[in-house]
């Protein structure tokens, strides 16, 4: 396609974009339909908690083993299979029937499927950045992706709020769902993944992205770095504990917040799902602008490490918004307080995904999949945490302690050193450097 000539791997990042967001509107549509739910079903907030922490837990736990499978078998083949899954699970939400023997029961276990489904989506779509995205572009590559998320979010509270008023929260579901499956399809007709695979790309794209995505290391090993190579690593260590902190913080926006306008504040229906866009708009343009930033500022620098700063500066931002947004007494302005806490913590979002690239290459589904699981354990426990905090402390503590969180993820980012990348112990690094006549000194 000549259009698309020399940009085909910005295609690619752009159908990321609308997974991702379609990922989101079917993973917080049940937020929004969530006080119809709990009124249906006849259950508590904490009850409801229980739901939200289901599928968290799934995505959480099949993170790595989801990443393993897109670094095996490619990221259009997982993503297409993940796409169909989450879709049928969240059309499968609707048909649990309120009253019916076990019902409850029912529906945590759909929501855990569900979770299984969509917790191939990153790790797959950073396997994807590494294969395609050269290093110096992965900032913004990522910055994008996950722009999606707040784009998903972000239209979600109205659309849900629309489809439930005027056709009740099942064919909220039902809608989602076949947004999903079509989003699933488009996309396996579209990728490959690799570009000397992808008939679109041409020779000067082909050979540009591959001068940018070779490894310091001139020797590595063909199979996936082993799990024990990855667990014991400080550098996953350090990313993993940070990205624990990130999605404690952001699932605080993802889970309650929309609940929290309504019920807290005193906001009504409409006007929550209005007020509940602000943080997701905030993300969105959040992430591309700390990918870009961090883009910017390594390439300058020359050093990897610098993207660190970014993503410190960040979380450390959107601890002091949070602090804030819960003291305001206006709905209105605490809203937007704590949107900009939400897009603070998404300018450190791209260094997460971009930094475990760099250290993991071809292995960067599975080490993504280990960081994402660290992220979703966070949000597994401020989902049921936060209402328990809620409940015996009040909700302004609930977000100090998310705060208190964020503030130990920014600190760190001083462990973690992206320029140290992750090698099987068969593989000896080899780098070339010049020497003072002009030949090649090799350093192993």
């Amino acid at each position: 396609m000549p259009f698309l000539r020399g940009q085909v791997r910005w295609l690619l990042i752009g159908w990321m974009f609308a997974i991702s967001a379609v990922a989101f509107l079917d993973r917080v549509n049940i937020s929004i339909a969530g006080s119809s739910i709990e009124k249906d079903f006849g259950i508590d907030h904490v009850q409801f908690g229980w739901v939200l922490s289901a599928f968290v837990l799934a995505y959480a736990l099949f993170q790595a083993p989801g990443g393993r499978l897109a670094d095996r078998f490619g990221p259009r083949r997982i993503l297409a299979l993940g796409a169909v899954w989450w879709a049928v699970f969240t059309a499968l939400t609707a048909f649990v029937r309120p009253g019916s023997p076990g019902a409850f029961l029912t529906l945590v276990i759909v929501r855990f499927l569900l979770g299984v489904g969509e917790a191939v989506v990153y790790p797959a779509s950073n396997r994807l950045v590494a294969s395609w995205i050269p290093r110096h572009e992965r900032g913004l590559a990522n910055g994008f992706i996950f722009a999606g998320v707040g784009a998903g979010a972000g239209i979600t509270p109205p659309l849900i709020t629309y489809i439930l008023i005027n056709y009740g929260w099942h064919w909220s579901f039902w809608v989602s769902a076949l947004i999903g499956l079509a989003a699933g399809l488009a996309w396996y007709a579209i990728a490959r993944d690799r570009p000397q695979e992808h008939p679109w790309v041409d020779e000067v794209e082909r050979a540009y992205i591959q001068s940018g995505i070779v490894s310091n290391t001139m020797v590595q090993s063909s199979s996936p770095l082993a799990w024990r190579t990855i667990f014991t690593s400080k550098n996953v260590a350090a990313i993993t504990f940070s990205y624990f902190c990130f999605g404690y913080v952001a699932y605080i926006f993802f889970s309650w917040f929309f609940i929290y306008l309504s019920r807290v504040r005193g906001l009504d229906l409409k006007s929550s799902s209005y007020y509940s866009m602000l943080p997701f708009i905030a993300m969105a343009v959040g992430s591309p602008l700390g990918g870009w930033v961090s883009d910017r500022i390594a390439s300058f620098s020359g050093r990897p490490r610098t993207r660190c700063t970014v993503a410190f500066a960040g979380m450390a931002l959107c601890s002091v918004f949070i602090a804030m947004g819960t003291a305001v007494h206006s709905a209105s302005l605490a809203s937007i307080v704590l949107a900009g806490g939400a897009g603070a913590l998404y300018l450190s979002q791209s260094a997460f995904w971009s930094v475990t690239s760099d250290i993991a290459g071809q292995s960067s589904g599975s080490v993504s999949g280990v960081m994402n699981m660290g992220g979703q354990i966070g949000g597994v426990v401020t989902a049921s945490l936060t209402p328990v905090i809620a409940k015996y402390f009040g909700w302004g503590t609930s977000f100090f302690v998310a705060a208190g969180v964020c503030g130990i993820g920014s600190l760190l980012w001083f462990w973690v050193h992206p320029e140290r990348e992750l090698l099987s112990p068969e593989v000896i690094p080899v780098s070339l450097e010049p020497m003072a006549s002009g030949t090649l000194k090799e350093r192993t």
